[in-house]
Order: structure tokens, then C-alpha cells, then sequence
């Protein structure tokens, strides 16, 4: 699915490091601004305990993890909505993605410079935000310009349209991020049209050093309180270490994470949290020849989901077997689940859930 989040921050915050040690690719890392330029793309498997379970059951051939998108954007300076620092190409990267993870420096290192020369996570938040905001309101004013012609030969609907993105305009001009402007359906269809820079969900990685990641600092404490108010997500690691992690093999690494204290890589929450802030699920399917994890847009009905298999299982569609990844657990096998009654017949309507194993009926 062509579905990405972005990864940005200032420069200098962690973004390069994070990506590489994500993707276990080499992008460019250096203790210099705009050491990115064009936008590194990692495809990530997503840590999941459930599909590893299911393989070992089936004794399974192959396991096919699912999977997400990361787009590492070069770092954004004060003034990027006017172009300074390469901010245009910058901004039209973003602009791309459908969510984005902001990188927020939460440790103190004079090995590593610093682009406004001290550590300030709400202070550099805010320059992001300022930017992108600025660019926003660019699109706003652009688009009521755009309804006026309609307007004048009496369209009602542009007028409706106009009226709200004016009051998103003052809404924005007050400082404010476009998701956090209250909308009716009405509203929303009018805003989405804008594809808005701010008005995608957002979680902030909190890029810390290890004392930092075991013991909290204030750094952390600031961006947790300020996410909290746009109830958005945080996440604290330590690109430095996830970077060190990523490259040892499975046995180095339960034992460096045992000493660290941590169960798991700190990555693998990031991975998790961007695929859920992208609105995807994970359905299964499961035999002696492949376990597979498939994504699917949370809301998805079962036809779009066996579409996501292949596009003559949705045209053919006829029904839908599932049952949930819990009840498999807890009962043990697919026989249980069906002696007790929790194995399902579902047809075009139903909603998938996240967990659900399924398997599809459908002719063509």
C-alpha cells in the first residue's frame, strides 16, 4: 500500500540515525544541516508477535510479515515556508506523506551541534509548527481565491466551502495546527480538498541519550506535556543505541536489550505507533504453505481486504471465514474456535478487525 510516514525535525535531532537503524539502510548521517537532501524511503516489516505464533502452530513453509513506509525528509530551518534552507522541495516531501513522525532532541551533546545552539524540544517544535503553519495558511488563501469565480455566479457550496476556510485561516493565524480545527462533515470535505500539512496525525519521538531513555529528563517531560494537549503520541528512544541494536544478531541483542533493561527495541514501538497512526490494521491468513500478515485501512470492509490479496478475490467476492486471532489463542487450534461457535460465515458487509484471520470465498 502506498502509504508512508514522514519522518522530520530540525536538523541535527536524530532523523538519519533513526531511519538507518529502522531500515537497517546507511543513509547519510552527519553532523552537519541538510546532510539530507532527497528523501530516503525504507519499506519496514511490522514487529508482530502474533504472526510468529501462527507460523509456528501451522509449522508454516514461509512467514510474510506486514509491512510500512518511512520517508527520512532532509531537516526543516526557520523560514523553510519562504524557501530558506531548500524549505519548498522540503515541504512538498511532507506533503507527501500521510502522517508524520517529528524527531524532537531531548539530550544534551557538544559533539553535536545544534542548528539554534542549545537544546529547547518546545522551542524547536515550535519552529516546525510556525513553518508548516505558514504554509498552510499559503494554501488556504490560495484555495478561497480559487472559489471566488464560483462564488460570483452564485455556487452555494463554494460559498459554504469559502466561509470555513476562513475561519481556518484565523484559526491557523492564531498559531493554531489545522488538526486541531473542530470540523462537521461538511468542514472536513472542504478541508480535505487543501491536503493541509498540519492537519495530519503526528507523534513525536522524544531522541534521547540512555539515561534519558531509563530515567526521563526533563527534555522528555516538556514534549510529553506538550503532546498531551494535542493528544498525540510519544515515543522516547535513543536513536544512538536502536542504531547499535539494529546491527547485532538476535542473541547479541536479547542480551544488550537484558542490560538495558528494555524487552524490547525501542524501534519496534516507533514501527507499530506509525503504522497505527496511519490507520492500518493487520489481518492474517494462515496454512502449512504461508502465514501472512496483509494491511488494510482500519474500517475496511472484507471484500476491500481480500482485494488486498488480489483484485479478482474482491470482483469475485462471495463470503468471508474469520475468526479472531484471540479466540485462536486462547482455545488453540481452528477446530476449537469452531466447536465453539466462534468460527464465522461472513458476507460483503462486515468491518474487519485488527487480528482477524481470515480465509475467502469467491468466484469469477
Amino acid at each position: 500500500m502506498a502509504i508512508a510516514c514522514g519522518i522530520v525535525g530540525l536538523p541535527n535531532v536524530g532523523k538519519s540515525t533513526l531511519f538507518n537503524a529502522l531500515t537497517s539502510n546507511q543513509a547519510e548521517a552527519s553532523n552537519y544541516p541538510f546532510c539530507t537532501i532527497d528523501p530516503n524511503v525504507g519499506i519496514v516489516n511490522v514487529p508482530d508477535p502474533r504472526l510468529k505464533k501462527l507460523s509456528i502452530i501451522n509449522q508454516t513453509d514461509k512467514e510474510i510479515p506486514a509491512m510500512v513506509e518511512f520517508v527520512d525528509i532532509a531537516g526543516l530551518v526557520k523560514g523553510a515556508s519562504k524557501g530558506e534552507g531548500l524549505g519548498n522541495q522540503f515541504l512538498g516531501n511532507i506533503r507527501a506523506c500521510d502522517a508524520v513522525a517529528h524527531v524532537v532532541r531531548c539530550f544534551r551533546d557538544d559533539n553535536v551541534i545544534h542548528v539554534h545552539g542549545d537544546v529547547n524540544p518546545l522551542h524547536d517544535i515550535g519552529i516546525i509548527d510556525t513553518e508548516l503553519i505558514l504554509k498552510d495558511v499559503e494554501t488556504v488563501e490560495k484555495r478561497i481565491d480559487t472559489l471566488q469565480k464560483k462564488i460570483r455566479a452564485n455556487d452555494k457550496e463554494a460559498k459554504e466551502d469559502a466561509e470555513i476556510l476562513e475561519q481556518l485561516r484565523n484559526h491557523l493565524n492564531n498559531g493554531n495546527t489545522a488538526r486541531s480545527f473542530e470540523r462537521d462533515e461538511r468542514g472536513a470535505a472542504a478541508i480535505k480538498e487543501c491536503y493541509l500539512l498540519t492537519d495530519k496525525p503526528v507523534m513525536y519521538i522524544a531522541n534521547t541519550d540512555e539515561d534519558g531513555v531509563k530515567n526521563g529528563n526533563q527534555y522528555i517531560n516538556d514534549v510529553k506535556a506538550h503532546a498531551e494537549k494535542e493528544h498525540a503520541l510519544v515515543v522516547v528512544i535513543c536513536a544512538k543505541i536502536e542504531a547499535e541494536i539494529a546491527q547485532l544478531d538476535d542473541e547479541d541483542r536479547e542480551l544488550f536489550l537484558s542490560d538495558l533493561g528494555m524487552e524490547e527495541p525501542g524501534l519496534d514501538r516507533v514501527i507499530r505507533e506509525g503504522y497505527n497512526l496511519l490507520g492500518l490494521q493487520t489481518y492474517f491468513t494462515a496454512g502449512k504453505k504461508e502465514c501472512r500478515a496483509w494491511t488494510v485501512k482500519k474500517g475496511a470492509t472484507a471484500p476491500q481486504a481480500a482485494g488486498v490479496i488480489h483484485t479478482d478475490f474482491e470482483k469475485g467476492f462471495i463470503r468471508a471465514e474469520v475468526m479472531k486471532y484471540a479466540d485462536w489463542e486462547r482455545l488453540g487450534s481452528e477446530q476449537a474456535v469452531k466447536d465453539a461457535g466462534l468460527y464465522k460465515i461472513e458476507g460483503k458487509e462486515y468491518i474487519v478487525h485488527d487480528g482477524d484471520i481470515m480465509y475467502f470465498r469467491f468466484n469469477v
